[in-house]
């Protein structure tokens, strides 16, 4: 594939925002991960491998909503009371079968079966006990305070389908048809890679012209928020064949790359030419700020996102396109993800023609109406903004200026 500097391509000519979030995903999509089978307490956030139908009815019987006394509905009385010979107890779990016959009644907890021949529950409330006699007034109804069997999901009927993420009361769910296992798509593992001959490691002695690499620890803790297995981190310098090589371990072990550093046109930017002499370049470049020499594509199967060094544009990428492929993993649907929208509190005036993802502060006020502060600081290199930002105001390309009060899309970060 020819290779493309960003810096001489005109800004119309590089891929929306919109659209490479749309290559990433049709990219995630084909690149089904492998099946495992595991314990349902450690398949919280996995995505189900197989579409899940009830193989019994949930709950099984005919069971008491309340805590009371069980009768057959024939017996309520129309006006004034009735009373009724106190036969027997019935806690949860009592499995002896308890017959009730006309002016009768069993004293019952919340999920004990029903008695044989009672169809209703009086709650204690509202039942006078004296000595083994209950009274009963009018206005009660039949059937009152029972789940019926099959009530919450029939045997047979479909509960969850195949690529549904696993949220605590779906595991719930599993739990109450007897699952103590579930088999769903492995969580994808990834190999980060950090550049620049720039770059140390915290704890060592700081020399002039050295930063210390932010990027490994916010990326390390993006990937795992994402319920990403982070198998290792490698640093590697800005030398041809130490990337290309760093680059074909890590898609060798993983099945997503990520890299920070060395996506631009500078003298020490590689990374675009290796990845398309040793793999598949889909788009270098997106019409947005921060990070505009945003690179991705693949090499084998492995899908490699390779992000600009500045520590802002790495978050705000990983954010807005590496996000999306995780959460097609995961088992959701990135274009069903709710949209926020907020009342900016100040004006504001973009002078270029791509999207701007400003870092902001969310308020929400006294009226009910969620308003928004971007920061006055909006460098790529400004890392205090996002660590005191909760989100991202977002600026179409189209959008030149806007006026406080004018309303806006935003994407939590928090």
């Amino acid at each position: 594939m020819q290779v493309v500097d960003p810096a001489s391509a005109p800004v119309a000519d590089l891929l929306s925002v919109a659209q490479a979030r749309e290559r990433v995903i049709v990219r995630a999509r084909n690149r089904e991960l492998d099946r495992e089978t595991i314990a349902l307490d450690a398949a919280l956030g996995r995505a189900l491998a197989i579409t899940v139908s009830a193989p019994i009815d949930v709950p099984a019987f005919v069971n008491s909503a309340m805590d009371g006394f069980a009768l057959r509905g024939v017996d309520l009385p129309s006006e004034g009371e009735r009373w009724l010979r106190l036969v027997a107890t019935r806690l949860a779990g009592d499995s002896r079968d308890i017959a009730v016959a006309s002016g009768e009644c069993v004293r019952i907890t919340t999920g004990a079966a029903l008695p044989r021949g009672t169809d209703t529950v009086v709650i204690k409330e509202n039942a006078r006990v004296v000595g083994a006699e209950v009274a009963i007034a009018a206005g009660e109804n039949a059937g009152a305070n029972t789940r019926a069997a099959g009530e919450d999901f029939r045997c047979g009927e479909v509960a969850f389908s195949a690529g549904q993420r696993l949220t605590p009361a779906r595991l719930g769910v599993l739990a109450s048809f007897g699952y103590a296992e579930v088999e769903v798509f492995r969580a994808p593992r990834a190999v980060l890679l950090t550049t620049g001959d720039e770059i140390i490691a915290p704890g060592e002695a700081l020399e002039f012209g050295q930063v210390y690499n932010s990027n490994h620890y916010s990326l390390s803790a993006m990937l795992r928020e994402a319920g990403v297995v982070l198998l290792r981190h490698e640093h590697v310098r800005d030398d041809p064949v130490a990337l290309s090589s760093a680059l074909q371990r890590a898609a060798a072990e993983a099945d997503l790359v990520v890299s920070c550093g060395g996506v631009s046109a500078g003298e020490a930017d590689f990374l675009p030419r290796l990845l398309a002499q040793i793999g598949i370049v889909d788009f270098w470049k997106v019409r947005m700020r921060p990070g505009m020499p945003l690179l991705f594509g693949a090499i084998g199967s492995a899908l490699v996102f390779s992000l600009p060094g500045n520590p802002v544009s790495c978050i705000a990428t990983f954010q807005l396109v590496v996000k999306p492929a995780l959460e097609v993993w995961a088992g959701r649907d990135p274009a069903q993800t709710p949209r926020w929208f907020a009342r900016l509190a100040q004006p504001w005036r973009k002078t270029h023609q791509r999207a701007e993802f400003l870092r902001a502060a969310r308020e929400c006020r006294a009226d009910g109406t969620l308003w928004v502060t971007p920061f006055p600081r909006q460098g790529s290199g400004v890392l205090r903004s996002v660590a005191e930002a909760d989100c991202l105001v977002v600026l179409s390309e189209d959008v030149q200026t806007l006026a406080a009060g004018d309303c806006v899309e935003i994407v939590p970060l928090s």
